[in-house]
């Protein structure tokens, strides 16, 4: 039931407008002067009683209304056929056909009648047939546009919100992959430790009760990590490269086709020395670095300069003075240096933001380097695997 209601009332709605049309086309055209041809109030009568019939078929209404044009007395029920051929009609030409038409119509029946009238009363009957035919026509093809123009705008924003949409759920899902990656680096690299270390002393024990309490010890830490990873969703996922120091090269390439200046400088030869996490901070602060100055200082020539000193790496991350205006901000998509300064000082280091003597700007991070625990000798091979941690321990 009230499925059907909003049809019935626009139903109604319909039926009440087209009864109104009639009747207000009906009595003006009883109270148009009497025509020169005895049938012209028939035929405008009768063109206006068929008016709906415009809203099935255009065409068939305006040959209906021609007698009553020719007659004289059509203009109400053909200004209203030639507003629905304009809204339903796609094709310009067959509409300016009609149009031309029904002013040749309503101008031959003003000679018909008329024969006696100047050449300047015909060519302003012209202008007048003209008129009265296109306007209309033209109106209804507007009104048509505009409904085409504000559905395309909808749709659009419909795609748009949907995109918006995809990219957000985009980005928590990245977002997510990342807090999980994290957290599995940091904890699977202590469990697998614990695990190492708990087996090598249950190896090297004579006691029998420590020995029973260290593979305790490491089957607890092996359930701990599993349970873990299967909660991070990382249990059969295939490796995830971490990004660090050997993606360097991929971001330079990239910032290079992107028509950047871009030149690496490492001298730090690091190794083993530095630490997923101190490795994931080199990566974001680059990366971020390179996309600040593609925004804000086009043109500039970049350097990246990587040295190690007295235990610490030393990023550097500077450009020129730019040579174009920089691109309009289109919202704040991510954390900027606040957040990397964050992610350095998680890794034990800090950093530094600041313009050049130069004219340019220069992104500093100082991370110190931290080494990879020892891993004893006597382990178990099935302990190879226990951990899958990304730093990369290998008992002997």
């Amino acid at each position: 039931m009230s499925a059907a209601s909003p049809r019935v009332s626009d139903l109604a709605r319909k039926t009440g407008v087209e009864v109104l049309l009639v009747g207000v086309s009906v009595s003006l055209a009883l109270m148009f002067r009497p025509s020169p041809f005895p049938w012209a109030q028939n035929a405008s009568l009768v063109a206006c009683l068929l008016l709906p019939l415009r809203l099935l078929s255009p065409a068939l209404m305006m040959v209906v209304c021609l007698p009553a044009v020719f007659g004289g007395l059509g203009l109400v029920p053909a200004v209203l056929a030639l507003f629905r051929v304009g809204r339903r009609t796609r094709s310009i030409t067959l509409v300016t056909t009609w149009v031309v038409l029904v002013a040749a119509v309503g101008l031959l029946g003003v000679l018909w009648s008329q024969p006696w009238l100047l050449w300047t009363d015909l060519a302003l009957s012209a202008v007048f047939g003209v008129l009265y035919a296109g306007a209309p026509a033209l109106l209804g093809k507007l009104v048509t546009t505009r409904e085409e123009l504000a559905r395309s705008l909808r749709e659009q924003q419909r795609a748009r919100a949907a995109e918006l949409a995809a990219r957000e759920e985009h980005a928590r899902a990245e977002e997510r992959a990342a807090i999980a990656r994290e957290i599995h680096d940091a904890v699977g690299h202590h469990a697998t430790l614990i695990a190492v270390e708990s087996a090598a002393l249950a190896a090297t024990t004579q006691d029998g009760e420590a020995r029973e309490s260290a593979l305790r010890l490491r089957a607890l830490a092996k359930e701990s990590l599993g349970e873990m990873r299967a909660a991070l969703g990382l249990l059969n996922d295939a490796p995830v490269p971490v990004p660090g120091l050997p993606q360097l090269p991929e971001i330079v390439a990239k910032a290079r086709s992107a028509g950047l200046t871009v030149r690496l400088e490492d001298r730090s030869a690091l190794g083993a020395e530095l630490t997923p996490s101190a490795g994931r901070a080199v990566y974001r602060v680059v990366q971020e670095a390179m996309t600040n100055a593609a925004k804000h200082a086009p043109g500039a020539p970049v350097v990246i300069r990587l040295d190690r000193r007295s235990g610490r790496l030393r990023l550097t991350v500077e450009n020129g003075v730019p040579t174009g205006a920089p691109l309009p901000e289109e919202g704040a998509h991510g954390a900027g240096l606040p957040g990397l300064a964050e992610r350095v000082r998680m890794a034990g280091g800090e950093l530094t933001a600041a313009p050049t003597a130069t004219g340019g700007f220069a992104v500093v991070a100082e991370i110190p380097l931290r080494g990879v625990d020892p891993v004893p000798t006597k382990v178990d091979d099935n302990d190879s695997t226990i951990g899958g941690s990304p730093f990369g321990l290998t008992p002997a």
